[in-house]
């Protein structure tokens, strides 16, 4: 009798095997003298951006407090601080708060694919508190071991909308195996407990994107505080001994052949240069904007046409979003339902309110989806003259949110006048960087929301550290300032 063997069960291809083991290689033996400076300066800048988005969700989501309140009711060590409220929980309950406060506003960083920032540096900072005496260079090389498997990983997949059509929320799903990498590198694992990291994360991916159909669900904004936790877990249990699953990226039922299915990846390229390339440089974003990096693009079409004819709100007779990809018609439908948010999170996650808040205001702050803002008249009545026509043909790239390439606006005047914008690029992305005179008013914005309020001195203090933080002698000097 001959047995006929699926193709999915049969051996990996020379190519894939080892990739595990040399991301794990890397993340453990990653140095600081590896980093170049742009990517130095890149985290630098992360580190203050996740800081101030995290305590500014502090006051203005409502279900921050409710986390808060949770966790300290828990007790245990007093380990990590739980940013924006203060007190301190055991590391891995202050980063499932911290991680979940970091996207509460949607208003952090961007990567390949997902919020790389958010997984990573909740998980490092939780840790380095814990431990006492890390320094900033000892952080920075962390985070940069996360996010660079992340990042790698993320460019990797190369099937067309895939968060949409496989129904994962990239930030949630690899953060598993970014924060395990990041906090593997804070308790200095050797490869071997690194791997083993790597699997124990690896056990623990979820972030199914239901969270996120129909009315957003808190369990969208908590995507990194489950990741985040779960990070904490595996790089503990593996520091301790725990043996994880082994080639949870490339093997039979690994990453891409449970997660992605769709064709081989470059294996190769996932591991390419490791230690002397870091693709994170040239795909990594800040927002501008506090709302879904899906809104992105139709934020800065409407500012376009408005500003090059001259158009003011009252001449606005139609707004319609055209095309995109599934993101875009996921955050577009059910229109009634996004034209009229009930809370912040849903006003975050429509474009349709998103636009209107752009056309009628001439800008888009954290201000726009507070309960005042979700009722403003002016903006409401915006929202109704907005639309969406699918286009013609479906999105054959790559379809991340980072990919705007494929979603074009049209306005239309009262008067019959028809302009059409289609944006090649946003304020923040890697091809419109911003410097770091925005992202700190942005800090010092976000950080003015404290639940617990922080004195215009330590913010300005905590900038300074941060801009120096490569000289920073105990990372938890930092977190006092802001707690």
């Amino acid at each position: 009798m001959t047995i006929k063997v699926n193709s999915s069960a049969q051996q990996e291809m020379p190519a894939a095997v080892g990739v595990t083991c040399k991301l794990a290689q890397h993340a453990a033996n990653l140095r600081y003298e590896d980093l170049p400076q742009p990517l130095v300066d890149i985290i630098k800048q992360c580190v203050m951006d996740t800081l101030g988005v995290s305590i500014g969700a502090s006051s203005l989501a409502p279900e921050a407090k409710i986390l808060s309140e949770y966790v300290a009711e828990m007790g245990g060590n007093p380990e990590s601080t739980i940013l924006g409220f203060g007190g301190k929980a055991p590391a891995g309950w202050a980063v499932f708060v911290n991680g979940s406060l970091g996207h509460m506003l949607d208003f952090d960083d961007i990567g390949e694919s997902g919020h790389p920032s958010i997984v990573t540096i909740p998980v490092a900072i939780a840790l380095a508190e814990k431990n006492g005496g890390v320094c900033g260079k000892e952080l920075i090389t962390a985070i940069a071991a996360g996010m660079d498997l992340m990042t790698r990983i993320s460019r990797a997949i190369d099937v067309p909308d895939w968060t949409m059509t496989e129904g994962w929320f990239a930030t949630q799903l690899i953060g598993y195996i970014a924060g395990a990498a990041t906090g593997g590198r804070l308790l200095g694992l050797d490869e071997q407990r690194m791997e083993n990291a790597l699997g124990i994360g690896f056990n623990q991916m979820s972030g199914s994107r239901q969270m996120a159909v129909g009315a957003a669900t808190h369990m969208r904004s908590m995507q990194a505080g489950f990741s985040g936790q779960g990070a904490i877990l595996a790089a503990q249990l593996a520091q301790r001994g725990i043996i994880g699953s082994k080639e949870v990226i490339e093997g039979r039922y690994g990453f891409f052949r449970t997660y992605i299915r769709g064709k081989e990846p470059d294996w190769g390229g996932i591991v390419d240069r490791l230690g002397e390339n870091f693709p994170l440089i040239e795909k990594h974003g800040f927002k501008v904007w506090p709302a879904c990096a899906y809104t992105r693009t139709t934020n800065a079409s409407v500012s376009a046409i408005m500003k090059n004819q001259r158009l003011e709100p009252e001449d606005i007779g139609e707004i319609i979003i055209v095309g995109g990809t599934g993101g875009t018609q996921l955050l577009c439908e059910p229109i009634e339902l996004k034209r009229r948010p009930k809370v912040s999170i849903d006003g975050k996650y429509s474009i349709p309110f998103t636009t209107a808040i752009m056309a009628a205001k001439g800008n888009v702050t954290l201000r726009a989806y507070t309960e005042e803002g979700l009722r403003d008249p002016v903006v409401l009545a915006m929202a109704d003259r907005v639309s969406y026509r699918p286009a013609e043909k479906a999105v054959t790239g790559r379809g991340g949110s980072a990919d705007i390439s494929s979603t074009s606006v049209e306005v239309v005047t009262r008067d019959g006048r028809r302009f059409e914008h289609r944006s090649a690029g946003v304020p923040g992305d890697p091809k419109n960087p911003v410097g770091w005179e925005l992202l700190e008013a942005k800090f010092r914005d976000c950080v003015s929301f404290s639940a617990k309020p922080v004195s215009a001195r330590n913010v300005d203090d905590a900038i300074g550290l941060i801009r120096n933080l490569d000289e920073l002698s105990d990372v938890a000097d930092l977190i006092l300032l802001l707690s």
